[in-house]
């Protein structure tokens, strides 16, 4: 039986982010993908420019029911959802996430918690955090957000390893059992060096590579999408889902930056995806 994913997120026509960063990857790995529009964008809006519509929350909602009305609601084994524009779009992922666990209690949901980084600040509208904490998260079995966003959810300034483990915790708290910390930036670390940190039951686990030095608009989307295929996969083994994602994410991440173009080269990182190469040691911290 294939792990099927229900994915609510948006979808640009020019590059990867979203769904058209995540549903690529999925598929490789033999997962059965449903992906959800709730924007349709010409292309990411970090360019500063872009054409095409967002999907009205309601048109959304019609899509998703449409699926429930197919009796499909028990084959989903989790539902992931990314950036959020607002909250009526965080009311019909929600809905979607009840519907989905009453028809298959097993089935997980794997929430990207996107605001903002460390460089940037908080980008998102200021209703967003508040629907986020407050709502979403408590609902969540896996969140994955970077360092600033884990400190920006919990009320926490993590920054070495034992303040961010206790920002996870404080995370955890929360409703999720499961947190992937995607980018974990400790003061004491070697140079051009960056770490991945996942957090699951009695154990933590973290991941050390090398930080290059680029910024792809993306390659959060495509963690988020890899750490929840591969901990279902794996019978949620988060140190197996942590070296896979690890390995496959910083392949990516290095032929884009050797391809010097902008966007994620996805189809062109397809094996390391399918096979990844595993060159990174995991470290269990706790």
């Amino acid at each position: 039986m294939s792990t099927t994913i229900l994915s609510i997120q948006s979808s640009v026509a020019y590059g990867h982010v979203g769904n058209s960063a995540s549903v690529f990857p999925m598929q490789r790995l033999g997962v059965e993908v449903w992906p959800v529009s709730t924007v349709l964008f010409s292309n990411h809006t970090g360019y500063g420019e872009w054409r095409g519509p967002l999907v009205p929350p309601e048109d959304v909602r019609e899509v998703i029911s449409g699926i429930g009305e197919r009796g499909a609601f028990p084959e989903v084994d989790a539902v992931l959802s990314g950036y959020q524009g607002g909250v009526q779009i965080g009311d019909v992922i929600l809905d979607a996430v009840a519907q989905v666990k009453a028809a298959n209690p097993s089935a997980i949901y794997a929430c990207d918690p996107v605001m903002g980084n460390a460089k940037s600040g908080c980008f998102v509208h200021p209703d967003i955090p508040v629907l986020l904490r407050e709502r979403v998260v408590p609902q969540a079995d896996l969140i994955t957000p970077n360092q600033f966003e884990l400190g920006f959810l919990t009320g926490t300034e993590p920054a070495d390893l034992e303040s961010t483990l206790a920002s996870v915790d404080a995370a955890r708290a929360m409703g999720p059992s499961t947190v992937l910390v995607t980018s974990v930036l400790q003061p004491d670390r070697p140079e051009d060096t960056i770490e991945m940190l996942a957090v699951h039951g009695d154990g933590a686990w973290i991941v050390r590579t090398e930080h290059l030095p680029i910024k792809c608009n993306g390659s959060g989307d495509v963690t988020a999408a890899l750490f929840t295929t591969h901990l279902l996969q794996s019978g949620g083994d988060a140190e197996v889902a942590l070296g896979r994602t690890a390995s496959s994410v910083w392949d990516l991440v290095k032929r884009t930056l050797d391809s010097g173009r902008r966007e994620l080269q996805l189809v062109q990182s397809q094996e390391e995806i399918a096979h990844p190469r595993m060159q990174f040691e995991v470290t269990r911290v706790r």
